[in-house]
């Protein structure tokens, strides 16, 4: 069983609260950022909480995952960066999008996993089933869901573009 977004893993900064897609900017490749596209928001960091970054700490740091040049990255912390993964289990009878998605993610510190699990969302609900106890992550993995059915729903439509 495979968990893909765009056919890798997803990398994502567990101290960037993403509130809303960054529209009209130009990324390189949109599709291949962590989240699925560009995001504005916030840091989360202790000390740093609400500060909003500046256009290039969104294009070099919180958009990309690790943030190790980031001066507000803490020290100290349980984890550096957060990876997202996801895979569609159709009902039956239903499209692509119209079953359960899983959400894959990893949060790791220096490269090396620290904690893992799977986030489920009941799609046909529009809810998720089980959630993150942290929000930072939770939020991260509601970006990375809505980019994921954006791209499934383009592909249903027009298979030619899912890759």
């Amino acid at each position: 069983m495979k968990f893909l977004l765009g056919g890798r893993l997803s990398l994502a900064c567990p101290f960037f609260m993403p509130v809303e897609k960054l529209e009209n900017v130009a990324w390189l490749h949109p599709n291949r950022l962590p989240l699925g596209c560009g995001w504005n928001g916030h840091c989360t960091s202790p000390g740093h909480e609400n500060a909003v970054p500046s256009p290039e700490e969104l294009r070099d740091f919180c958009n990309l995952g690790y943030a190790e040049g980031c001066g507000r990255l803490p020290r100290e912390r349980v984890w550096d960066s957060v990876r997202f993964g996801a895979r569609t289990i159709p009902s039956e009878g239903k499209n692509l999008i119209g079953g359960e998605i899983q959400i894959r993610y990893v949060c790791e510190r220096d490269h090396r996993p620290v904690e893992h699990g799977t986030l489920t969302f009941d799609a046909a609900a529009a809810r998720w089933q089980s959630t993150h106890r942290d929000s930072r992550v939770q939020r991260l993995a509601e970006c990375f869901l809505q980019s994921y059915v954006e791209k499934r729903k383009r592909h249903e439509v027009n298979p030619a573009l899912a890759s």
